[in-house]
């Protein structure tokens, strides 16, 4: 069979934007996919000129990093795009945001700066912030401050090839109760290691130390993602472009 002629090349990516965006709602309940999806076609409907890779198969050039687990609503979700034509990138968030329902919210969209490293280099870590309806907050501080004091607490994941146990203690960095409107609030700065520890295992971490079982279902909310520094402070990973935001004209999409 004759090989078929390639077409003309793609435009070279010239600027790429870096862009977090929340997700509330019903739709935490959505996958990681079909919220890929479903950006994917509000950058259509925006008309943001999109780069895309070469080959036979051309895919418009979009990374993600570190999506939040289904079921958890988050502030902090981060995804880069690279563009055709340099764009505002206010122009480009403000459009974006117009295009996606109102439960997925584009928050910020910043020019990622030249040599300040990749993205994914800037996040090791999430804050999580969650909601525990029916659990006394004495309970819970306990439970938390049990959880602390372990090295290891052993607790079994669900993962593609069925359940494995996993030391959900080793990546909590940190974690403590309160409370609010008469709700207990678990508060956690979790590693992002492999394997990935969710805030359903830090509750299974709790269950099996302090028999603490929600008798309600928990509303896990991801508050930030960044590099964790050894004073504890998670830093913002959009923090070096603004500060090395470039000063030129960009056009309007």
């Amino acid at each position: 069979m004759a090989r078929q002629p390639e077409g003309p090349p793609p435009p070279p990516t010239v600027q790429k934007l870096r862009i977090r965006y929340a997700k509330r709602g019903r739709l935490r309940f959505a996958s990681h996919r079909d919220l890929a999806r479903t950006l994917e076609r509000a950058l259509r409907r925006a008309r943001v000129p999109m780069a895309f890779s070469a080959g036979f198969s051309p895919h418009p050039k979009i990374s993600y990093i570190g999506a939040a687990p289904t079921g958890a609503a988050s502030e902090a979700e981060y995804v880069e795009i690279g563009l055709a034509v340099a764009c505002d990138p206010e122009a480009v968030r403000a459009a974006l945001d117009a295009s996606l329902p109102d439960e997925v919210a584009i928050l910020e969209c910043v020019a990622a700066a030249e040599g300040t490293g990749s993205l994914a280099d800037r996040i090791d870590t999430s804050v999580w912030r969650v909601e525990l309806p029916g659990v006394d907050p004495a309970d819970l501080e306990r439970a938390v401050a049990e959880f602390l004091a372990r090295d290891v607490v052993t607790v079994a994941k669900r993962t593609k090839n069925g359940l494995k146990d996993i030391d959900a203690r080793a990546s909590v960095a940190s974690a403590s109760a309160a409370e609010e409107s008469g709700c207990a609030i678990l508060h956690m700065v979790v590693r992002q290691l492999t394997p990935a520890v969710r805030p359903d295992d830090v509750l299974a971490a709790l269950a099996a130390v302090a028999d603490l079982h929600p008798p309600l279902p928990p509303r896990a909310v991801r508050e930030a993602q960044g590099r964790l520094d050894d004073s504890g402070t998670v830093a913002d990973p959009l923090g070096p472009d603004r500060a090395a935001r470039p000063l030129r004209e960009h056009a309007a999409i």
